[in-house]
C-alpha cells in the first residue's frame, strides 16, 4: 500500500544492522566513485526516469532520513529514486581523505561523481536546505545532465539576495516561533530530540528511532563534520575558490523546467525571505504549502509526494495540486509548469493525493 509509512503506529520503524530506519521499500546499497570514496546511499524503484534526492544539513542527516516518506512513493509511480548520503552525513565515507575539504564545492563534486558511478546520464534532481542549495549549484554547473529540478527552503540563495533585506525570525509574520534559537548538538538523544522538534512543525514526524538513528550517524561523522565546517570557511575566505558558487546571470537565467516549495511556517528562515528569492527567480514557479515547516516534505508528505510526483511525470503540475501545495499569488502562476487547463495531468494520477 502506497503511503504506509506515513504513521509512527505501523511499527516497522526499527534499525537495522546499519543503523538505518527499516522502511519498506527503501533499499540501502554502496557504490565506489571513481576517485576511490564508499557512498552510501537508500534507492527505491527498478524501472522509469531517475531522480536523485538530496538531504539538509543539520547534523544526523541523512537520505534515509531526509527522504522516508518521498522516496518509496515516487518509486511506486514510475520512478528510479536515489537518496545519497552526502559527504560529513549517514554512512558517507569516514576516511580523511575522502571528507568535504571544500566545503560544498566538494559536494558538488560528490553529486556529480555519485550519478555518473550509478550510470545516470541525465536525471531529475531536487533537495531540501544543504541539498537545495547543492541542488541549485549542481543544476548550475551541470545543466546538461539535470532533466527538471525541484527545491526545498534553501535559506539562502547565494548572491541573489540582498542582505539588507533579510528578514529576521522576530520580524517574520508566519514564524510559529519568533524566539528560536538553534541550541548546540551536544550528542545526545535528547539534544537530537531538542535540534529536530525546533524545525519540523509536526512532532508526530519525529519517530524515536529518527532520533536513534540520526545521533549514531551524528557520531560516526564528527570528525567529517569538522573538516566540512572548515572546508566551507576555506572556500569563502579565498576568491579564486569562492566565486565558483557565485549564481547571478546564471542560475536565474537557466530556462530548465523547475518548482520551489518553501513551508509557510518555516522556523529557520521566516517565509518573507522566500519572496526575496521568488523575485530573483522569474523562470522558476514557487510554492507556500500552509502548516509546514523547514523540512517539508516531512511535516507534509502528501502535498509534497503529489506535487513532486505531476511535476516529475509530466513536466506540469495540477491545478487542484497547486492549489493544495500553495502556488505562490504574487505574480502570475507559468502555464508551463501548472497544467492550469487540465489538459496534461491525468485526473486519476491526481486523485492520488500523496498516497493518502
Amino acid at each position: 500500500m502506497v503511503g504506509r509509512e506515513l504513521s509512527p503506529e505501523v511499527g516497522s520503524h526499527g534499525l537495522t544492522e546499519e543503523e538505518i530506519i527499516h522502511i519498506p521499500g527503501l533499499a540501502s546499497r554502496w557504490v565506489t566513485l571513481a576517485n576511490g570514496a564508499r557512498a552510501h546511499y537508500v534507492t527505491a524503484g527498478d524501472t522509469g526516469p531517475a531522480i536523485i534526492l538530496l538531504h539538509g544539513g543539520i547534523e544526523g542527516s541523512s537520505g534515509t532520513a531526509g527522504w522516508r516518506f518521498m522516496a518509496p512513493f515516487l518509486a511506486a509511480n514510475g520512478f528510479r529514486v536515489y537518496c545519497p548520503d552526502e559527504p560529513a552525513y549517514g554512512w558517507a565515507d569516514t576516511r580523511p581523505q575522502y571528507f568535504a575539504h571544500y566545503g560544498r564545492l566538494s559536494h558538488i563534486q560528490f553529486i556529480d561523481d555519485f550519478a555518473t558511478a550509478l550510470g545516470l546520464d541525465s536525471f531529475h534532481i531536487s533537495g531540501n536546505s544543504m541539498g537545495c542549495g547543492n541542488t541549485v549549484q549542481y543544476v548550475t554547473n551541470h545543466p546538461e545532465r539535470v532533466i527538471s529540478f525541484a527545491m526545498i527552503a534553501t535559506g539562502s540563495m547565494f548572491d541573489l539576495e540582498d542582505p539588507a533585506k533579510k528578514v529576521e525570525r522576530k520580524d517574520g509574520k508566519f514564524t510559529p516561533n519568533p524566539n528560536y534559537e538553534r541550541e548546540p548538538f551536544d550528542g545526545s538523544e535528547k539534544s537530537m530530540r531538542e535540534l529536530m522538534e525546533g524545525i519540523i512543525y509536526k512532532p508526530t514526524a519525529i519517530w524515536p528511532e529518527l532520533i536513534t538513528m540520526r545521533t549514531l550517524a551524528a557520531a560516526r561523522q564528527k570528525e567529517a563534520q569538522k573538516a566540512y565546517r572548515a572546508g566551507s570557511e576555506r572556500v569563502a575566505n579565498d576568491i579564486n575558490l569562492s566565486q565558483k558558487l557565485l549564481i547571478k546571470g546564471r542560475f536565474d537565467v537557466l530556462t530548465i523546467p523547475a518548482i520551489y516549495l518553501y513551508g509557510k511556517q518555516d522556523v529557520l528562515s521566516p517565509v518573507e525571505n522566500a519572496f526575496q528569492q521568488e523575485d530573483a527567480l522569474p523562470n522558476i514557479q514557487m510554492f507556500y504549502p500552509d502548516q509546514c515547516g523547514h523540512q517539508g516534505q516531512t511535516d507534509q508528505p502528501e502535498i509534497f509526494n503529489q506535487t513532486f510526483l505531476e511535476f516529475f511525470k509530466y513536466g506540469k503540475v495540477s491545478k487542484e495540486t497547486a492549489e493544495w501545495a500553495g502556488v505562490s499569488d504574487r505574480r502570475p502562476i507559468h502555464p508551463h509548469l501548472v497544467d492550469l487547463d487540465g489538459s496534461v495531468v491525468p485526473q486519476e494520477v491526481i486523485n492520488l493525493k500523496g498516497g493518502r
